[in-house]
């Protein structure tokens, strides 16, 4: 093979491992359009933002999270976003995609379940304070300690003077975490009472989505005006200047995702960091190496 052959099947297969990242965000829309299709609507905020403008965007922001994580780094900043919301608001979807291209030892996820029986003989902040970034992290909080506020306060989990409590500490507890270097970022993700009908819907004929309506979430639907009322009482008494309470409109799922990673990005003044030129090193061969042969039934059936 020449040299010019050569470095035309490098290209390819440069090119095709380019290709196959996009699919990846692919697979995740077109699994979105399967929900769309399942409930014969596309949602009563869904403006078909142009296929092609959404990808290009997505992933010059994405292009720009990944500068953020290397100012992050290099400067050892500690970050902290929280994103909160209704059940279906569109959280997760944003979440995959502010992730999707960066590393997870430097941006990480922190989704807790609910707390066992010692956690909750603790103060009520302690079992999150462990997942908090050190220098040169971010941490996506997917659910944060507004559960006391939001899904504790409606369902009953906590007693009127333990979500007292809560209020009473919260903004004492984020202002400490700003003073200590933290930037501290708060989502919450709105959607109407129709656009959550719609995507419940789509779960509850989804067998692939299925897993995603818990018995909690279901009562979380019926009982729609009390979450409603928590929400905005917990804006009320936690957005303070320290720790403010951002609003993103998650009707349109693709111009939520857009918004929500675009207006992160302004939370937070970065540059570049100069990179040294990466060179790959020549591969040593050994004349006397041979590659021992594998047995056949090691290798997974080749059905695809």
């Amino acid at each position: 093979m020449s040299d010019r052959d050569n470095l035309s099947e490098q290209t390819r297969r440069l090119y095709a491992e380019m290709i196959d990242s996009l699919d990846e965000e692919l697979e995740m829309e077109l699994d979105d359009a399967r929900l769309d299709a399942l409930t014969g609507a596309a949602g009563e905020g869904d403006t078909d933002i142009d296929r092609r403008i959404y990808f290009r965007e997505l992933l010059r922001l994405q292009g720009e999270l990944v500068k953020l994580q290397d100012w992050v780094v290099h400067k050892k900043l500690k970050i902290v976003v929280l994103f909160e919301g209704r059940d279906a608001a569109g959280k997760g979807g944003a979440i995959k995609r502010i992730t999707q291209r960066l590393n997870p030892r430097v941006c990480r996820v922190a989704a807790l379940p609910a707390p066992n029986d010692r956690e909750r003989t603790q103060w009520y902040f302690q079992r999150y304070v462990s997942h908090l970034p050190a220098g040169g992290e971010m941490v996506l909080f997917d659910r944060s300690w507004y559960n006391r506020a939001g899904v504790e306060r409606v369902m009953g989990f906590c007693t009127p003077d333990e979500y007292e409590e809560f209020f009473r500490s919260v903004t004492e507890f984020e202002k400490m975490l700003v003073r200590s270097g933290i930037i501290l970022i708060k989502y919450w993700f709105s959607i109407s009472d129709e656009e959550q009908n719609r995507r419940f819907l789509a779960r509850v004929h989804d067998p692939l989505k299925q897993w995603k309506l818990s018995p909690m979430d279901l009562e979380s639907r019926r009982r729609w005006e009390a979450y409603t009322k928590a929400k905005e009482e917990m804006i009320e008494r936690s957005h303070i200047p320290e720790a403010r309470w951002w609003v993103v409109e998650g009707v349109d799922k693709k111009r939520a995702r857009l918004n929500c990673i675009q207006h992160l990005l302004e939370q937070v003044p970065y540059g570049e960091v100069e990179h040294p030129s990466i060179v790959l090193p020549e591969r040593e061969h050994h004349p006397d190496y041979i590659r021992q042969p594998l047995p056949g039934d090691m290798f997974v059936p080749s059905k695809y």
